[in-house]
């Protein structure tokens, strides 16, 4: 029964992947716990951001486990955390704005295209990735009553609800037939995180 209220949230994954050209979508609670995850998955060591980005960016590769190194380059919608295949995207949303081979991800904010409130997706290509996000967004389990489960890794509480996900359907479809472009912030918009000590 436990996995019949997030047939919502599948339905949200399969549908946002489809629109954005990816073989899978993986929600969770924000963009940032999804650059997070995929920080943590692919075992980042130094990782060369924007120095104008969201500080929640630099924060999710510390807290990976990585270093962090700041470049001085515009950016619109969209950058990657070189030189690993993983992708920014909270400002984009667009029709087939997956890139193949990476880890693409997704915000869901009250200030964005598909306006959830909180929210984010990590989209992917490869069913590894797909199985791991999966389970380590949920605290390790597998979405069956938890006497049932067994657990082999120690995840995260980092999951979209249902209820989250049926808001997203319901914006996606006055969405869907619009030709959206990238937020109107842009790298000028965010502080220096050079800068700031914390990221250092």
């Amino acid at each position: 029964m436990l996995s019949m209220p997030y047939a919502a949230v599948n339905s949200f994954e399969s549908i946002i992947a489809d629109y954005a050209g990816a073989k899978y979508g993986v929600a969770v609670d924000s963009c940032c716990n999804a650059l997070f995850l995929c920080s943590y998955y692919m075992k980042v060591k130094q990782v060369t951001l924007p120095k104008f980005t969201y500080p929640g960016v630099a924060s999710a590769v510390i807290h990976a486990g990585g270093k962090l190194k700041f470049e001085d380059v515009e950016w619109q919608g969209q950058y990657q955390l070189n030189p690993y295949p993983i992708i920014d995207s909270a400002l984009r949303f667009r029709r087939g704005m997956y890139i193949k081979g990476t880890l693409y991800c997704l915000s869901f904010h009250a200030k964005k295209h598909l306006n959830i409130g909180r929210g984010g997706m990590i989209l992917c290509d490869s069913e590894a990735a797909y199985k791991w996000f999966r389970k380590a967004r949920f605290d390790g389990r597998s979405e069956i009553p938890l006497a049932d489960d067994k657990i082999t890794m120690a995840g995260w509480n980092m999951y979209l609800t249902p209820e989250q996900a049926s808001r997203g359907l319901m914006l996606f479809d006055t969405l869907k037939n619009k030709d959206l472009d990238d937020m109107e912030w842009r790298a000028q918009n965010y502080p220096d995180l050079s800068k700031i000590k914390a990221y250092k």
